[in-house]
């Protein structure tokens, strides 16, 4: 029994194109700067975010952490959506690593407001943690791959501007969003004062993030990932494949979202089930259920269909490069047999 698996678009596998540009890698040591194919990597990625640098790191995670140790310091406080990734999925690392801590407001579809931030700003008195930086994250995983509006942004941006704050973009997934909307990913990066982007979901690359800024910011990531352990060496190998993955895999993510769509649409109309179709632009679905989302996931693994229990009702799928249109029907069987026997 073929086994179609949608927990997550990290499960992805190089294909043989992708072996071979990484078996044929141009390497250095890139503690020493001395990689080529990981300085093309940086080069091309700030271009393509309208930056001045960008550095290139393990994970997501180490991404976002270098970003907000750039922009804050002890007892500082961060801003963000409740259920971003960097408050709910990188182990608490804001307050262990930079000692900064998560100051959590409720959006919509994963959307916070300027109105929102400006009252959660820390007034200029001593009994208080400092408001330092703004977190916004696009796509927003637990929000099923909604995707924040770009008006919304700058609106933040301009009252970032007048507060003195910085921004930060968890841009993993904002590949997605530019495919989706038509904005250019620049676009969505120019309010931001640094921002990181993910190789290994949906582009399909098997490692690797990167974070973006200005030169100077850059320069302190560079301390901060040292620090972190996140110093890599022959590291060329990996960076190729993302390389290759920004060059073939960006324009194909309109694939997964519309099998995605295909598949939400498909769950929507099925007993105990809803999806809210609206938040639903990208290659995420989540689903609302009345019955348990944790049996549902185990019984949907024994008919060769994986997927994540995100809590006690709610249940994701996630497309990728790896799910072709045959799949997307066969999960649709599957879910047909198992919820509406």
């Amino acid at each position: 029994m073929k086994t179609i698996d949608l927990r997550s678009d990290t499960v992805t596998r190089p294909a043989a194109e992708m072996r071979r540009i990484m078996a044929e890698a141009e390497v250095g040591d890139d503690v020493f700067g001395e990689d080529p194919t990981v300085n093309r990597l940086q080069r091309r990625t700030a271009e393509l975010l309208g930056k001045q640098a960008a550095l290139f790191v393990p994970s997501g995670t180490m991404a976002n952490q270098i970003a907000i140790g750039c922009h804050t310091r002890p007892g500082d406080e961060v801003i963000c959506e409740a259920d971003c990734h960097s408050f709910n999925y990188e182990g608490g690392a804001p307050a262990l690593l930079s000692g900064a801590q998560m100051r959590t407001l409720k959006g919509k579809r994963g959307v916070i407001t300027a109105n929102q931030i400006r009252d959660a700003i820390r007034p200029a008195d001593h009994h208080f943690p400092r408001s330092r930086l703004i977190l916004l994250e696009n796509t927003h995983n637990r929000a099923g791959g909604a995707v924040f509006p770009l008006h919304e942004i700058e609106a933040i941006a301009r009252l970032a501007g007048e507060r003195n704050l910085a921004m930060h973009l968890d841009g993993a997934r904002l590949w997605n969003a530019s495919v989706a909307t038509g904005v250019a990913p620049a676009d969505y990066a120019r309010a931001f004062d640094s921002i990181s982007v993910c190789l290994s979901k949906g582009l399909g690359a098997p490692v690797g993030s990167l974070v973006a800024g200005d030169r100077e910011m850059i320069d302190r990531a560079h301390r901060l990932r040292k620090l972190f352990g996140g110093g890599m060496r022959q590291a060329g190998i990996v960076a190729a494949a993302g390389l290759y993955a920004l060059e073939h895999h960006i324009a194909r993510l309109e694939q997964d979202h519309r099998r995605a769509r295909d598949l939400a649409e498909h769950m929507n109309g099925l007993e105990g089930v809803s999806v809210d179709l609206e938040a639903t632009r990208t290659n995420i679905v989540i689903a609302t259920l009345e019955g348990s989302a944790f049996e549902l996931a185990e019984q949907l693994r024994r008919h060769g269909l994986l997927s994540i229990a995100f809590s006690e009702h709610k249940i994701r799928f996630v497309t990728h490069i790896d799910i072709g249109e045959e799949d997307i029907q066969e999960a649709k069987r599957i879910l047909n047999r198992v919820l509406n026997p």
